[in-house]
């Protein structure tokens, strides 16, 4: 099996910095979201988690880990005002990936933490009987995706790691 071609990170992160400025000021003068929080996601996680980030389209997973497996990210910002039944986007259980990465961020695309929860836990969690946007669309509530899955990479955790360092 041919892997598919991946993207550059270094190659978008100046890209990606210029749309998170645009994307805030954006949301400055509209007090709306521009809708760019998943590629912004995408690419935040393939930076800190090493991963490698697939081409546009590739169905089912957006990127590639070390060791091969194909991770799915989903990408939300909170803010002090966000509702508590906010919903990740569908996850479809017909296509190839092996984890779901969240990444959840501060309205200035600045990651909170990053959470990761195996297809087996996602497949349990959506065929449960008696919710029709789980069981039909695929969607799970991001506090149903964090009891089902491991904080990866916290803010918290990186600080301490810097002031260890220093």
């Amino acid at each position: 099996m041919t892997m598919p071609d991946t993207l550059d990170i270094t190659a978008l992160r100046s890209v990606i910095r210029d749309a998170e400025e645009v994307a805030k000021r954006y949301r400055n003068l509209t007090g709306k979201p521009l809708g760019i929080t998943g590629e912004i996601g995408e690419f935040t996680v393939a930076d800190l988690m090493n991963l490698r980030l697939t081409e546009a389209r590739q169905p089912g997973y957006d990127a590639i880990a070390p060791d091969g497996h194909c991770v799915q990210i989903k990408a939300r910002c909170i803010s002090p005002d966000s509702k508590a039944s906010q919903r990740l986007g569908s996850i479809k259980l017909d296509h190839k990936w092996d984890t779901v990465m969240l990444v959840l961020m501060d309205t200035s695309f600045e990651p909170i933490a990053i959470y990761e929860a195996p297809r087996t836990a996602i497949e349990r969690e959506l065929t449960k009987p008696g919710s029709k946007a789980r069981n039909e669309r695929g969607a799970l509530s991001i506090g149903k995706f964090k009891a089902i899955s491991s904080v990866v990479w916290s803010k918290e955790a990186a600080i301490d790691t810097r002031q260890i360092k220093c």
